[in-house]
């Protein structure tokens, strides 16, 4: 983003139809703090209507992709008279908002880890449609060792990885590999430190390349058939793809490629 100070917790810049999201506040390890979860809310508010942005990819600055909430911002509501319950709520509906809000928008978003990734971190990841990580990057949910199990970053986890591997990462608290975390579902491919940014903008490009109605029925649809029982989803699915036929770009599509040609995507 133009005039944007080097200094700001959250780097934006628009590129091809590609938003990148940079999480810039190394002080605080790029923790999930108040002030960067109002920043990230009003971010993916704001590129789930700009038609400029076709997707979004989430990297950071730093050797912590995320480390999750800002533990001293939590320790500090302690001396509230209530002891933090009010603002322990606001935090953590603030978070789950966020994540909602990556998964409910109708451009794909993409996360670029380049490194630790822990706790309300891991669940960002997690959040994220897409996940490509450097192959030193590393992942936990070490709640557990704190006495503060990872209940929320866990509803993120536990619907991107098999329940078994998620349990054991929320009981044992310990480092995930990138080799690892690629094996269980939490990232899609870890690349060479010095190729990750070029291969997620690869990966980001070809999305960027297809039609954004399109993308945005799919998405919407993926997340609301994979909560139904089967008979339902099936249901669901096909009036989507009823729907989805009727459209200019279906249209187009189909028509380009029985004429042997790329198809003109007017995004309707």
């Amino acid at each position: 983003m133009a005039g944007q100070a080097d200094n700001d917790i959250l780097l934006s810049e628009l590129t091809d139809g590609i938003l990148r999201l940079t999480l810039n506040d190394n002080q605080r390890r790029n923790a999930l703090s108040t002030e960067m979860l109002a920043r990230l809310s009003a971010a993916f508010t704001e590129a789930a209507d700009d038609v400029r942005v076709r997707v979004v990819v989430l990297a950071a600055t730093g050797p912590v992709f995320c480390s999750g909430h800002d533990l001293k911002e939590m320790t500090a509501a302690r001396a509230e008279s209530d002891k933090g319950h009010e603002a322990y709520q606001q935090l953590f509906a603030a978070c789950a908002s966020v994540m909602q809000l990556i998964v409910r928008n109708p451009k794909p978003v993409i996360a670029e880890v380049a490194g630790v990734a822990t706790a309300a971190g891991c669940q960002l990841v997690a959040s994220c449609d897409l996940a490509m990580a450097s192959n030193t990057a590393q992942f936990a949910t070490p709640g557990v060792n704190l006495g503060l199990f990872c209940s929320t970053p866990m509803v993120a986890l536990s619907r991107n990885v098999g329940r078994k591997h998620a349990m054991e990462m929320l009981l044992g608290g310990d480092m995930v590999d990138a080799s690892r975390a690629e094996q269980i579902g939490l990232i899609n491919r870890a690349f060479e430190a010095d190729q990750l940014t070029a291969e997620t903008m690869a990966i980001a490009l070809k999305i960027a390349s297809k039609s954004t109605m399109t993308i945005a029925i799919g998405k919407r649809a993926f997340y609301e058939q994979a909560e139904m029982p089967l008979k339902e989803a099936y249901a669901y699915t096909s009036q989507v793809m009823t729907e989805n036929m009727l459209t200019r770009d279906a249209d187009e599509g189909i028509g380009a490629f029985l004429e042997k040609r790329s198809p003109k995507w007017e995004d309707q």
